[in-house]
Protein backbone atom coordinates (compact mmCIF):
# COMPACT_ATOMS: atom_id res chain seq x y z
CA UNK A 1 0.00 0.00 0.00
CA UNK A 2 1.03 3.51 -1.28
CA UNK A 3 -0.24 6.58 -0.84
CA UNK A 4 1.17 10.61 -1.89
CA UNK A 5 0.58 13.94 -0.17
CA UNK A 6 1.65 17.01 -2.26
CA UNK A 7 1.25 20.60 -0.72
CA UNK A 8 -0.76 22.30 -2.74
CA UNK A 9 -0.21 26.16 -1.51
CA UNK A 10 -0.25 27.75 1.71
CA UNK A 11 -1.09 25.18 4.18
CA UNK A 12 -3.11 22.57 1.82
CA UNK A 13 -2.34 19.80 0.75
CA UNK A 14 -3.84 16.79 -1.45
CA UNK A 15 -3.53 12.85 -0.11
CA UNK A 16 -3.12 10.37 -3.09
CA UNK A 17 -4.25 6.84 -2.32
CA UNK A 18 -3.04 4.25 -4.51
CA UNK A 19 -6.39 3.49 -5.25
CA UNK A 20 -6.84 6.44 -7.04
CA UNK A 21 -8.58 8.58 -4.52
CA UNK A 22 -7.16 12.01 -3.86
CA UNK A 23 -8.10 14.20 0.00
CA UNK A 24 -7.56 17.97 0.64
CA UNK A 25 -5.81 18.43 4.10
CA UNK A 26 -5.53 21.60 5.89
CA UNK A 27 -2.21 22.50 8.18
CA UNK A 28 -4.20 25.60 9.71
CA UNK A 29 -6.30 23.53 11.80
CA UNK A 30 -8.86 22.41 9.48
CA UNK A 31 -9.50 25.75 8.00
CA UNK A 32 -10.31 25.08 4.36
CA UNK A 33 -10.45 21.26 4.64
CA UNK A 34 -10.19 18.50 7.82
CA UNK A 35 -6.33 18.56 9.41
CA UNK A 36 -4.46 15.60 9.66
CA UNK A 37 -5.73 14.94 12.99
CA UNK A 38 -9.11 14.82 12.00
CA UNK A 39 -8.52 12.36 9.75
CA UNK A 40 -7.01 9.91 11.50
CA UNK A 41 -10.32 10.31 13.59
CA UNK A 42 -12.36 9.72 10.52
CA UNK A 43 -10.33 6.84 9.69
CA UNK A 44 -11.01 5.14 13.34
CA UNK A 45 -14.22 5.24 12.63
CA UNK A 46 -14.11 4.23 9.04
CA UNK A 47 -12.20 1.42 9.79
CA UNK A 48 -14.80 0.58 12.57
CA UNK A 49 -18.11 1.09 11.30
CA UNK A 50 -16.94 -1.42 8.17
CA UNK A 51 -16.56 -3.97 10.80
CA UNK A 52 -19.19 -2.99 13.10
CA UNK A 53 -21.89 -2.82 9.52
CA UNK A 54 -20.98 -6.47 8.37
CA UNK A 55 -20.09 -7.96 11.36
CA UNK A 56 -23.81 -7.48 12.68
CA UNK A 57 -25.11 -7.95 8.63
CA UNK A 58 -23.03 -11.45 9.02
CA UNK A 59 -24.99 -12.57 12.16
CA UNK A 60 -28.47 -11.82 10.06
CA UNK A 61 -29.17 -8.89 12.13
CA UNK A 62 -31.51 -6.30 10.25
CA UNK A 63 -29.08 -3.03 10.38
CA UNK A 64 -30.26 -0.02 8.81
CA UNK A 65 -27.96 2.65 9.46
CA UNK A 66 -24.22 2.81 11.31
CA UNK A 67 -23.04 6.36 12.85
CA UNK A 68 -20.15 6.93 14.68
CA UNK A 69 -19.35 9.97 16.42
CA UNK A 70 -15.57 10.28 17.53
CA UNK A 71 -14.36 12.70 20.85
CA UNK A 72 -10.86 12.69 21.37
CA UNK A 73 -8.43 14.48 23.79
CA UNK A 74 -4.92 15.69 22.50
CA UNK A 75 -2.37 16.82 24.34
CA UNK A 76 -1.75 20.81 24.93
CA UNK A 77 2.05 20.88 24.07
CA UNK A 78 3.79 19.92 20.57
CA UNK A 79 3.66 17.23 19.70
CA UNK A 80 -0.13 17.42 20.21
CA UNK A 81 -0.92 13.69 20.88
CA UNK A 82 -4.66 12.56 20.72
CA UNK A 83 -4.31 11.06 24.33
CA UNK A 84 -8.05 9.73 24.84
CA UNK A 85 -10.89 9.08 22.76
CA UNK A 86 -14.13 7.55 22.19
CA UNK A 87 -16.28 6.07 19.47
CA UNK A 88 -19.96 6.16 20.27
CA UNK A 89 -21.78 4.32 17.67
CA UNK A 90 -25.20 4.92 17.07
CA UNK A 91 -26.69 1.63 15.36
CA UNK A 92 -30.53 1.61 13.60
CA UNK A 93 -32.02 -1.21 12.66
CA UNK A 94 -35.25 -3.67 13.58
CA UNK A 95 -35.25 -6.35 16.34
CA UNK A 96 -31.42 -5.53 17.03
CA UNK A 97 -29.63 -8.16 19.69
CA UNK A 98 -28.63 -5.63 21.94
CA UNK A 99 -25.61 -8.04 23.18
CA UNK A 100 -24.42 -8.60 19.48
CA UNK A 101 -24.53 -4.93 18.57
CA UNK A 102 -22.31 -4.61 22.21
CA UNK A 103 -20.01 -7.49 21.28
CA UNK A 104 -19.78 -6.59 17.41
CA UNK A 105 -18.51 -2.82 18.42
CA UNK A 106 -15.96 -4.02 21.17
CA UNK A 107 -14.58 -6.92 18.67
CA UNK A 108 -13.64 -3.96 16.22
CA UNK A 109 -12.34 -1.96 18.12
CA UNK A 110 -10.14 -4.47 20.14
CA UNK A 111 -9.73 -7.29 17.70
CA UNK A 112 -9.89 -6.09 14.09
CA UNK A 113 -10.08 -2.68 13.24
CA UNK A 114 -5.94 -2.13 12.44
CA UNK A 115 -6.41 1.95 12.83
CA UNK A 116 -8.41 1.72 16.37
CA UNK A 117 -5.37 -1.24 16.94
CA UNK A 118 -2.26 1.42 15.94
CA UNK A 119 -4.03 4.19 17.92
CA UNK A 120 -5.05 1.88 21.08
CA UNK A 121 -1.05 1.67 21.22
CA UNK A 122 -0.87 5.32 22.23
CA UNK A 123 -4.02 6.10 23.09
CA UNK A 124 -7.16 5.14 25.89
CA UNK A 125 -9.53 3.91 23.60
CA UNK A 126 -12.72 3.60 24.97
CA UNK A 127 -16.53 2.96 23.22
CA UNK A 128 -19.64 3.27 23.89
CA UNK A 129 -22.62 2.77 21.73
CA UNK A 130 -27.32 3.08 21.57
CA UNK A 131 -29.37 1.27 19.49
CA UNK A 132 -32.44 2.89 17.57
CA UNK A 133 -35.12 1.29 16.82
CA UNK A 134 -36.04 2.21 13.03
Amino acid sequence: MQSRVKWVEDMTFLGQSSSGHSVVMDGNGGDKAPSAMELVLMAAGGCSSVDVVSGLQSQAQNIVGCEVLISAERREQAPRLFTAANLHFIVSGFDLNETLVANTIADSLEKYCSVCLMIGEKVKLTHSYEIITA
